[in-house]
């Protein structure tokens, strides 16, 4: 027996569920695929073209070596009361630095200066290193000749042949540079200096000293030597997140801002019992507050590094002497720490804001990944070594922030108010767009795009 079921007036029952392949979906089932393929192949262009944009700052890195200038300045016999012509130790570097120069390799940009240059004083191209003039300098000492045959006419026990060459360098500057290309190729060229001199200067012991037992060992080999003076080093560890790597967070902070709070904004302008705000007055309000949420973000921000013991409140040091975590502006440097990052939040998250308005959901996510690597991309490396076309890095605000961060954190050569003015800029363009975004946004909404 067959009983017929009869639907009910008003039943509002879904439809069955078909298979994936049933005819009355074909016209959804092409719809979906063509959307899917399309945001494939908008997401596939959009990866390699971004990535490319963060491997190309470290394309041909090697061929750009000489970017990374050293000075190398032989003050030996140069200088009262050691003026001589005879001297060794300064032709034995300058010597193994031309046959560098020669070379068919990679090397750095080696430059041989003259004393005259720097006044005759060796403080003088300390300052110039400080001052990011060169990236390192090799000097030799005006006395470097003169003390090496004191010690062998005079048997002098208490010399240190280290005291000969000095080599300066501020790797606080830039950490991975220097630790990656500059010291390795300066060991290279010590290596060659010692590699030279050590035979001629043994042969040379040999003709000329008859009891080579009263010369002291040092002074027979390797007679010579470096000391590496760092002006600023880097450290300690836990500084490097605040200056690198962390300042990835400031950017996704600041960026979280506008879906956190737009819903809460949006209470403005829905009409719920109440009159809507005026369009001007609700976007000074999303100004005003997001800069104040900026205010309080990044201070919490700051105390992550306060926290974990950066330090924060030393004094100033001299240009021209190495100095272990010297303080840009002494007790007030957390607070220039926390401006800092106050300003570089709302240099990075109003054209967050922006795009965010402008593409909506999901698309603003893609900006998010463009603006984190480009920022990152001319921040994080050095702009010298990358192609010429990253120049326009000097200007992202990410690069301007970590060049202020390090000023504040280690105290070396200071551009803050470049740095600051170049991030007041991005603020006040993002706030000049800011309307005509908040504008594209509500006409997509109202038209449902």
């Amino acid at each position: 027996m067959t009983v017929k079921v009869e639907a009910l007036d008003g039943d509002t029952s879904p439809p069955a569920a078909v298979s994936f392949f049933d005819p009355s979906i074909k016209e959804v089932r092409e719809r979906v695929f063509y959307q899917w393929a399309r945001t494939l192949l908008i997401l596939c262009v959009f990866v390699f073209g971004v990535l490319s944009l963060f491997w190309g700052a470290q394309y041909g890195t090697e061929a750009k070596y000489p970017a990374l200038k050293v000075w190398i300045v032989d003050f030996d016999g140069q200088v009262e009361p050691y003026s001589s012509n005879d001297t060794i130790v300064g032709s034995a570097v300058t010597d193994a630095t031309k046959r560098i120069l020669q070379s068919d390799g990679f090397h750095l940009g080696y430059t041989i200066k003259s004393p005259a240059d720097f006044n005759y004083d060796p403080l003088v191209v300390r300052q110039g290193i400080y001052d990011e003039h060169a990236y390192a300098a090799v000097i030799v000492k005006p006395n470097a000749t003169a003390l090496l045959r004191d010690a062998v006419s005079n048997g002098n026990a208490t010399y240190d042949p280290t005291g000969a060459i000095e080599t300066v360098i501020i790797s606080a500057r830039h950490e991975t540079t220097y630790y990656t290309y500059i010291l390795p190729d300066l060991a290279n060229l010590q290596g060659m200096v010692l590699a030279g001199f050590g035979p001629k200067w043994v042969q040379s012991l040999v003709s000329s000293v008859g009891n080579l037992s009263s010369v002291p060992p040092q002074a027979i080999n390797p007679g010579i030597g470096f000391t590496t003076v760092d002006l600023r080093p880097f450290g300690p560890a836990v500084i490097a997140p605040a200056v690198t790597i962390g300042l990835i967070y400031l950017i996704i902070i600041a960026f979280f801002n506008f879906p956190f709070m737009m819903p809460i904004h949006a209470q403005f302008m829905k009409s719920n019992g109440h009159p809507p705000l005026k369009v001007p007055h609700w976007l000074i309000w999303r100004i005003l507050s997001s800069i104040v949420a900026y205010f309080f973000l990044s201070l919490f921000y700051s105390l992550v590094s306060l926290a974990f013991k950066i330090p924060f409140s030393n004094d100033s040091a001299s240009n021209v002497l190495s100095a272990k975590n010297p303080n840009a502006y002494g007790r007030g440097s957390f607070v220039v720490f926390w401006m800092l990052n106050w300003v570089g939040m709302a240099a990075l998250g109003f054209p967050c804001e922006n795009m965010a308005m402008v593409l909506g959901f999901p698309w603003s996510s893609l900006f998010l990944i463009f603006w984190v690597i480009t920022n990152v991309a001319t921040g994080f490396y050095d702009i010298d070594l990358a192609p010429k076309f990253y120049r326009w890095g000097y200007a992202w605000p990410l690069h301007r922030i970590v060049d202020a961060l390090r000023t504040i954190i280690f105290d070396i050569h200071s551009r803050i108010g470049l740095d600051f003015a170049i991030l007041f800029i991005w603020i006040a363009i993002s706030l000049a767009f800011y309307p005509f975004a908040a504008f594209i946004m509500r006409w997509k909404m109202k038209r449902g795009v």
